[in-house]
């Protein structure tokens, strides 16, 4: 079973940062460039009170799925959380869950909100979706 307590918590500025923050990691993942698709790597958990950045595959986790989440995927979102917090969009209630491991930012693609139109936004996990 899958710690809650793994995951990076965030307090959130203002109620509708909400919306925000879940618009803005849908313009952050790992692009294939060919077919200008975005996959989104992370997205805004609201569990118990408290919200969260996490990572597509600690849902998959949640949810009782299968799950590979390896060091590059903690990286990922790790970097993802501080980006959140630098850009003044989170507060990270635990700086040092996300200072290692992080990515370099060439391995994140980060679209503008203008640029949204130009590709095609596919997230790996939808919340509260069933399949």
């Amino acid at each position: 079973m899958y710690d809650i307590g793994e995951m990076v918590e965030i307090i959130l500025k203002e109620s509708d940062d909400f919306l925000k923050v879940k618009e803005t990691l849908t313009r952050i993942g790992v692009a294939s460039r060919k077919e200008k698709t975005l996959y989104q790597s992370c997205h805004i958990l609201h569990k118990q009170s408290k919200y969260y950045i996490v990572h597509f595959k600690e849902l998959f986790a949640l949810d009782g799925k299968p799950y590979n989440f390896s060091d590059t995927d903690i990286a990922r979102r790790n970097t993802i959380a501080n980006l959140l917090e630098e850009w003044n969009l989170v507060k990270l209630v635990d700086v040092e869950k996300t200072k290692d491991p992080t990515l370099p930012l060439n391995q994140l693609k980060i679209l503008s909100f203008s640029e949204k139109e130009e590709w095609t936004l596919t997230p790996k996990y939808n919340i509260g979706k069933k399949s």
